[in-house]
């Protein structure tokens, strides 16, 4: 690792930013990735839809627990330094996970994975004004978002693909090839600074600043409709519809295509609109699409479950990239660390709600725990009660983030 001068060639600054984007596209493949094997893994290991939630929940729970301490970590022995450890952990411990003999091993394999994950997802965010230049700190976090949702979009159509082709191990070995990749490029590029001893302002203490606790609070309620998404979104293609898996993960990545492109997009928008706009535009496209979600699927089928997700997904990037600068833009660099720490726990928490409360929420309206035997009219049913309830927290979140 090496320091970064503003005099570093072009070639020096790219090569630290597609580290940070292979980052957070790694994170986030290692949450959609596994949700499009669910119904298989179910099969493979004999187990009940309640115990291969924990497939999803393990990634989540070492996610939530991790990500504040690998900020601080970040802020204490140097974020470059800590970014490497953390693609070093994810990726071996991906390789456990296909290597796997039963559901408690993958598990165990898979809080690992989320471990490493934390790192990754905490230390790309808190690198952006480090690598890049103050003025385009929108641009680069809403290019963070696009890989963010590169990685939901690739997930199901690629763990659908490697499934039909390989078997479910290959799910996970895809991705450590990617990660010591990216840690190649983390020990080449990233710019290593000294790091501190303690900070004046720790992250509790920069957690005064004007929007940081509001926009936190909209993080949680937006990643909790979203994994909702992903977690009722394969049971209602592959079990409502009966979609293959290739067809249901075609299907789920239409709508984060869209959101890949508009991910930049936003993040012009962030740096030439303002950060507030963009926010509440994009909390209110989530409110809409979420809504749409428990209405459209049941009258148009696949068609209204499609045309939801293309409302719902570029609401998303918008709020992302808007949410994002604004709590980072007034934290001083001591805690830069610690903040985006508990910026990745407030959405952590919320991908645990949206995979165990929300999941919960899909069997009370499917009218059975064992959904994967539920009748596709009960499945709708759930479908319908998990997104009208998701669609008032947008509401909730739209209240929040205007106070």
């Amino acid at each position: 690792m090496k320091v970064m001068k503003s005099s570093e060639p072009t070639a020096a600054r790219l090569g630290a930013l597609l580290c940070l984007s292979l980052s957070m596209l790694l994170a986030s493949l290692g949450t959609s990735i596994a949700n499009i094997a669910l119904p298989t893994l179910a099969v493979a290991f004999e187990a009940p839809f309640h115990q291969v939630q924990w497939i999803v929940i393990a990634y989540l729970v070492a996610l939530t627990l991790f990500v504040v301490l690998a900020g601080r970590l970040g802020d204490l022995f140097g974020r470059a330094r800590m970014l490497l450890l953390g693609l070093i952990v994810f990726s071996l411990a991906s390789a456990l996970c296909g290597w796997a003999p039963n559901l408690w091993a993958l598990v165990a394999a898979r809080a690992a994975q989320g471990i490493g994950a934390a790192f990754l997802m905490t230390l790309t965010i808190a690198l952006v004004r480090e690598t890049a230049g103050g003025e385009s700190v929108g641009r680069i976090m809403g290019l963070l978002a696009t890989m963010s949702a590169v990685g939901t979009a690739l997930g199901p159509s690629l763990g659908g693909l490697l499934i039909g082709l390989a078997g479910w191990p290959f799910v996970f070995f895809i991705l450590v090839p990617i990660g010591l990749g990216a840690a190649g490029l983390a020990w080449r590029f990233l710019p290593s600074a000294a790091p501190g001893i303690t900070s004046p302002r720790t992250g509790l203490s920069a957690l005064r600043e004007k929007g940081v606790i509001p926009g936190m609070a909209a993080n949680l309620l937006v990643a909790n409709l979203m994994m909702a998404t992903l977690i009722v979104g394969p049971f209602y293609l592959g079990l409502g519809l009966g979609f293959s898996p290739v067809t249901v993960g075609l299907v789920m990545s239409l709508g984060p295509v869209i959101s890949i492109c508009v991910g930049v997009p936003s993040g012009y928008l962030v740096d030439f609109w303002g950060a507030p706009r963009v926010l509440l535009i994009g909390l209110a496209g989530l409110a809409a699409g979420a809504f749409a979600l428990s209405v459209l699927p049941t009258v148009f089928g696949v068609y209204g479950y499609i045309v939801a997700i293309m409302i719902l997904t570029p609401g998303y990037q918008m709020f992302q990239s808007a949410n994002n600068t604004m709590v980072m833009a007034n934290v001083p660099d001591g805690a830069r660390g610690a903040v985006s720490g508990l910026l990745g726990l407030s959405r952590n928490l919320g991908l645990v709600c949206g995979a165990s409360v929300m999941g919960a929420v899909f069997s009370f309206g499917a009218g059975t725990s064992i959904v994967e035997a539920a009748a596709p009219g009960a499945i709708g049913n759930g479908m319908q009660l998990t997104f009208a309830l998701a669609g008032a927290s947008m509401v909730a979140a739209l209240w929040v983030t205007r106070r």
